[in-house]
C-alpha cells in the first residue's frame, strides 16, 4: 500500500467535499434568513460493497457544530 497515493486520494475527496459543502451552506444561508445559528451534522460512511465479508467495524465519522450568522 502506497501511503502517499492513499493520502492524496483522501485529500482530494475532502477538498472536493469542502468546496461543495461551503457553496451549499452559503446558498442555504442566503435562502434561509434568521438570527439563530445553523446547526449542522456531517457524516462520513464507507459505502463500499464488501459482498459477504463486510468489516467488523465499518467506517463512520460524525461531526456536529454550528455556523454563526452574526459575529
Amino acid at each position: 500500500m502506497d501511503e502517499e497515493i492513499i493520502r492524496h486520494d483522501i485529500r482530494r475527496l475532502l477538498k472536493t467535499f469542502g468546496v461543495q459543502a461551503d457553496e451549499a451552506i452559503m446558498r442555504y444561508l442566503e435562502q434561509t434568513p434568521g438570527d439563530f445559528p445553523l446547526r449542522l451534522r456531517i457524516t462520513l460512511e464507507d459505502i463500499t460493497d464488501y459482498g459477504s465479508h463486510p468489516p467488523a467495524a465499518p467506517l463512520r465519522v460524525v461531526v456536529e457544530d454550528e455556523i454563526r450568522r452574526h459575529p
